[in-house]
């Protein structure tokens, strides 16, 4: 499957509550209505929290870019499943729609968005690990961007096949539950979207996404060891102050699976 990742900034007017009141409280509903014309499978909204970790979690990587106030993303089955919709006039009329209601309570420029393939790296099965609202469980969500001086492959390369077996081989210890990578798929679609938008922040690399129970978050000797170890590798790709991030609870929307 494919998906669209969309890091999503506040209008200035906006406080963060009332911005994810709208977007979850109006905004959801508008897209789950025309959900079939755009033939969306999946969508789920992340919002931020308002609360210290995500400080304590950019403090230990050294200056970062500011926390996104949310992220919707939305899945298809294929980018050429996608390719077709979108020459419907169903889907051209939806999508207008939607991108008019996103002006209302979005700072679309400072708003990225690309689509992404998933690497699974710690994968439960069922794959229902869920960061709800009323729950211990949070959602990481971390949107990187590679060191100037290593070219995009090199660094994926090593995102993919370095620092993923170091994350996996310290999940027990930091009581990770699920880590996935999601990489940017530098599809020819994202030019149409971002353009549509008026987009001019750069987009990422990808991001990497965990979930993590903070009920029984584990504070041992080698929990400390495994966020040192992935800060220390992080460091070996990532530049830090043009990534981000934070901590959110997930919005189910649509789930077809």
């Amino acid at each position: 499957m494919i998906r669209l990742v969309y890091a999503l900034r506040k209008k200035p007017d906006l406080s963060r509550e009332a911005f994810q009141e709208y977007w979850l409280s109006r905004h959801a509903p508008l897209v789950a209505s025309v959900a079939t014309d755009l033939n969306i499978h999946r969508y789920v909204q992340t919002h931020t929290l308002n609360d210290r970790a995500t400080e304590a979690a950019q403090r230990a990587r050294g200056e970062m870019e500011p926390a996104y106030d949310g992220v919707a993303e939305l899945w298809w089955e294929s980018e050429q499943e996608l390719t077709q919709t979108l020459l419907s006039k169903a889907a051209q009329k939806a999508s207008a729609l939607l991108l008019e209601d996103e002006s209302k309570f979005i700072d679309l420029p400072h708003s990225p968005l690309w689509f992404a393939y998933e690497y699974p790296q710690i994968n439960p099965v069922p794959e229902d690990i869920v960061a709800k609202p009323k729950s211990n469980i949070v959602r990481i969500f971390f949107p990187l961007r590679h060191q100037s001086e290593i070219k995009e492959a090199d660094a994926r390369h090593y995102w993919l096949t370095h620092h993923g077996p170091i994350v996996r081989s310290h999940g027990p210890a930091s009581g990770t539950l699920c880590y996935r990578q999601v990489h940017r798929a530098n599809s020819p679609l994202d030019a149409g979207i971002q353009a549509a938008r008026g987009t001019i922040v750069e987009s990422y690399l990808g991001h990497a996404e965990a979930w993590v129970d903070r009920g029984h978050a584990p504070r041992t000797d080698e929990a400390r060891r495994a966020g040192e170890a992935f800060i220390e590798d992080e460091r070996n790709f990532i530049d830090m102050t043009r990534s981000t991030i934070f901590f959110g609870k997930e919005h189910t929307i649509i789930d077809k699976r």
